[in-house]
């Protein structure tokens, strides 16, 4: 992969658990600007706000240099375009993953056929993890440090906290 390509890897991120973070890490290595678009998620009903998970984003990826964090409305194919990236990164886990990702990927393609999408596995340890799930968890009051990021469970608990 080259460092001059602008990546974007989109997501609700709500909240960024320790799989996307292993993507986002790895997309970091191989292209030159990772833009971690987080989704204002308008069909959503997100337990964080939308400047509550950028602020969560933000201060996971504080020390890497070519990883930005920005929030997007709309089609994150126009604003892969805006923002000149070459490749948009998602990540696969399952089957059921990969049929969905790989709709959007072709949808993508007829709206920006600029606009590569690259398809990354997580590593085996994260493979089964989800925002949805953790979500649940913890709303459950079930332990969920083990799938998130030291920050990230403080923020889930402060929100959580009645």
């Amino acid at each position: 992969m080259s460092k001059s390509v602008i990546a974007v890897f989109p997501g609700t991120f709500d909240p960024i658990t320790l799989g996307h973070q292993d993507l986002i890490r790895r997309s970091a290595r191989l292209f030159g600007t990772v833009i971690v678009a987080v989704a204002a998620a308008h069909h959503k009903k997100t337990m964080f706000t939308l400047d509550e998970r950028l602020d969560a984003v933000r201060e996971v990826f504080q020390p890497l240099d070519n990883v930005r964090v920005e929030s997007f409305t709309g089609l994150v194919r126009d604003f892969a375009v805006l923002h000149g990236a070459g490749v948009m990164v998602r990540g696969v886990r399952s089957v059921t993953d990969f049929d969905y990702e790989a709709q959007l990927a072709g949808m993508n393609k007829a709206l920006a056929p600029e606009v590569e999408t690259v398809f990354l596995t997580p590593d085996s340890r994260f493979q089964f993890i989800s925002s949805t799930l953790v979500r649940e968890i913890a709303t459950l009051k079930g332990d969920v440090t083990q799938f998130v990021a030291p920050v990230v469970h403080t923020r889930l608990m402060d929100k959580l906290r009645p």
